[in-house]
Formats: structure tokens, sequence, C-alpha cells
């Protein structure tokens, strides 16, 4: 099981780079114009043109906090992290989640406008699962690290 936790953790630093590049939406002004697609980076490039708080703020929710995770349970996975840093990288887990909740939001509140139009992509999808299994994957590691090797969390 701890192979299997560790291979997915592993695919999740591959997983996240494509999914900020990735169209999460497809938005426009009016249905007879072509729709932009959006993506994480692309969100953020027009954030930090915009709002510099705003950006730097959703750049530690989109881009740092799930892969800075994601890298500390490879760590943790391979030995090379104590386990007493695992709550942190629930915690941070839970920082990233915030963010789907942001576009979740921003697509409902354009929707309702009714001025422009509004279409998830794949990316959005693609972005959500890498939250979520990095969720998993930090909710399982105490556990499977526990039943495998019941003195190794004593030890660190």
């Amino acid at each position: 099981m701890q192979a299997i936790l560790r291979t997915a953790n592993l695919v999740l630093l591959v997983l996240f780079p494509l999914a900020w590049f990735a169209p999460l939406m497809r938005a426009g002004l009016l249905p007879l114009f072509g729709l932009d697609e959006i993506s994480v980076i692309s969100g953020l490039q027009s954030l930090w043109g915009s709002d510099v708080f705003l950006a730097l703020l959703v750049t530690v929710f989109a881009l740092f906090a799930p892969y800075l995770k994601t890298i500390g349970l490879a760590l943790l996975h391979f030995g090379l992290l104590s386990r007493r840093l695992l709550p942190i990288l629930s915690w941070m887990g839970k920082l990233a989640m915030a963010d789907i909740f942001l576009i979740a939001l921003y697509i409902v509140v354009a929707k309702g406008v009714g001025i422009g139009k509004v279409e998830t992509a794949w990316g959005l999808y693609l972005f959500t699962g890498c939250i979520l299994a990095s969720i998993v994957i930090s909710a399982l590691t105490p556990k499977v690290e526990q039943a495998e090797f019941p003195d190794h969390g004593a030890a660190q």
C-alpha cells in the first residue's frame, strides 16, 4: 500500500503543473463571439496586472501550497522527512482546496449575471482531482506508515 501512495504522490508532481496550464473554463462576453480559455496560469497573469495582493494569495493557494505539500509527502514517503510534519502538510492541502471553491464561485456568479457565457473545461476537473488525490494520499499516509512500520512513528 505504501508503494501505491508513493507512486500516486509522484504522479501528482507531474499532474499539478499540467493542471495549472490546462483550461479551467471557457469564458466570453457574448455567445456570438468565441470563448477564451482560462487556466490557472492565465488567470494569475491577469491578476498580477490588476490586483497584486489577490494574485499573491491565489499563487500561494493554487501553486505553492499543493506542490509543496506533494513534495513534502514524497520526502516523507522516502524517509527523508519526519512524520511530525504530517499535520502541517495536511493543513497545506486544505489551503489548496480553497481555490477550487473560489473558481466554482466565480463560475456561478458569472453564469448568474447572464451577460457572458462561461463553460467549465477539462482542466477544472484535472485540477480538482489533483487536489482531492493529494488530500486522500495525505490522509492515508499516517495510517499506512503506522500499519507497516509500527515503531517508525515513535522513532521520529
